[in-house]
């Protein structure tokens, strides 16, 4: 049944590459016959020549590094303050009523609302950078864990319990591990999001960065360094992904 399975999933495999292989050679084929001007969608071997030129500059790499480690540092210390006060907030309902008032502000303001505060706060800094993503990305994140946590069975509580367990036992014992997947589950959506936010900081203030890739093609009518910029921006996304989901195979390996 497993090899069945196995073999089942590199099919998919193939597919997928072959789908992939086959949008970009469409895509190239209609920019070389002259059907779509260059100007406004460069080819992909235009795309790759740019990312070789700037490779070699040193650039490339410098603009991914910038932008990965904001998305990272501002990503952690979101998910680093919201997992503790979401449990809080989803086991405790005089918690939540003193803060619900403060989440309901919070939560419709967009990543780039904060810009003009955060510029005036910290300055064209790290600091500001890694601010926009941490509040872009602390509400939702709470909101996933306070849902979570809402969501384990109060007969698992109840049993702890009358088991003798007190109330920090029951978070550390019961809750954090039952919500936990759906933590895991929510924070690669945060992931996406908080990347959301680091390019809006970086269009408007910064000096390296892909948002400022983009933003700096874009001055310049380089719809290939613009193209470059994004593609990077969801290569990227997929590695960090790629890199949560194997902390979670192995942080609830218990599940398998």
């Amino acid at each position: 049944m497993s090899i069945r399975t196995s073999s089942r999933e590199t099919r998919l495999i193939w597919v997928s590459a072959l789908s992939l292989l086959g949008f970009l050679l469409c895509w190239e084929a209609l920019c070389r016959a002259g059907a779509v001007d260059p100007i406004f969608l460069p080819a992909p071997s235009q795309v790759l020549a740019r990312a070789l030129s700037m490779s070699d500059q040193g650039t490339l790499f410098y603009n991914v590094l910038a932008s990965t480690r904001r998305v990272m540092v501002g990503f952690m210390a979101a998910v680093i303050v919201a997992i503790p006060l979401g449990i809080l907030l989803g086991t405790s309902k005089v918690a939540r009523a003193v803060f619900d008032p403060i989440i309901s502000f919070l939560r419709p303001l967009p990543s780039m609302s904060w810009i003009p505060l955060s510029l005036l706060w910290f300055g064209i800094t790290e600091t500001q950078k890694y601010s926009i993503v941490f509040m872009g990305s602390f509400v939702p994140a709470l909101l996933y864990v306070m849902e979570a946590t809402r969501s384990i069975d109060p007969v698992l509580v109840r049993a702890a319990r009358n088991l003798g367990a007190n109330r920090w036992q029951v978070m550390r014992e019961v809750l954090f591990p039952g919500c936990l997947p759906q933590i895991l589950s929510g924070m690669k959506i945060i992931l996406g999001l908080s990347w959301t936010c680091v390019i809006s900081a970086e269009l408007v203030a910064s000096k390296e960065g892909l948002g400022f890739m983009i933003m700096n093609g874009k001055e310049f009518f380089q719809t290939d360094t613009v193209v470059l910029g994004m593609v990077l921006i969801s290569f990227t996304v997929l590695v960090t992904d790629l890199c949560l989901r194997l902390l979670e195979r192995w942080v609830l390996s218990w599940q398998r």
